[in-house]
């Protein structure tokens, strides 16, 4: 006897002669079921082609908000990076600038030597230009010079005997130094 799906869904009801009412009745559902599975899976191109299609621009979208999130993230990473740079440098430069703050009377020190004739030669001299080259290593400068312009910014006026006009240093009691744009310390003068 020959399989009921030997033909396939066109079976021939002969050659079922031999089988009784429900197996042919099964066998046909059977096949019917197996026809529309058929077109479903493989009939229609056009329905497979937009669930490809879907599923295609699914994934597509979420690849690019992926995308947008790891950029998003590089950017802070990156912003925060250059951040903490800055911060990093602006520390070193108050800590640099706080240490050689702390040397300044040092070096007022040294000058009054160096104004009554105690630097002309000998260990102390050495001593004072090592500590001048320091500074000067260190960007630090001088500034407050008699005669040049009075600016409040940089000086600090304990008198003012100027009469009106444009006011200079008079008196420089005390040097002013600078390292870079920063004022480490404001000149003492006397304005005239």
């Amino acid at each position: 006897m020959t399989s009921p799906h030997a033909d396939g869904p066109e079976t021939d009801k002969a050659a079922w002669a031999g089988a009784d009412a429900e197996t042919v009745d099964a066998a046909e559902v059977a096949d019917e079921a197996a026809a529309a599975e058929a077109a479903a899976a493989g009939g229609d191109g056009a329905l497979e082609g937009e669930i490809v299609d879907e599923a295609s621009s699914g994934l597509q979208a979420q690849l690019d908000e992926r995308t947008a999130d790891l950029q998003r993230v590089s950017a802070e990473f990156a912003n925060y990076r250059r951040r903490m740079d800055r911060e990093r440098t602006a520390g070193i430069e108050a800590a640099r600038a706080g240490l050689l703050s702390e040397l300044l009377p040092v070096v007022d020190d040294l000058d009054r030597a160096r104004d009554h004739g105690d630097l002309s030669d000998g260990p102390l001299k050495a001593f004072a230009d090592k500590m001048v080259a320091l500074l000067a290593g260190q960007g630090v400068e001088q500034f407050g010079e008699e005669g040049d312009p009075f600016d409040p910014n940089l000086h600090e006026a304990v008198q003012d005997e100027s009469d009106g006009g444009e006011p200079v240093l008079g008196t420089v009691l005390r040097k002013g130094y600078r390292m870079g744009e920063r004022t480490l310390r404001a000149a003492m003068v006397i304005v005239r």
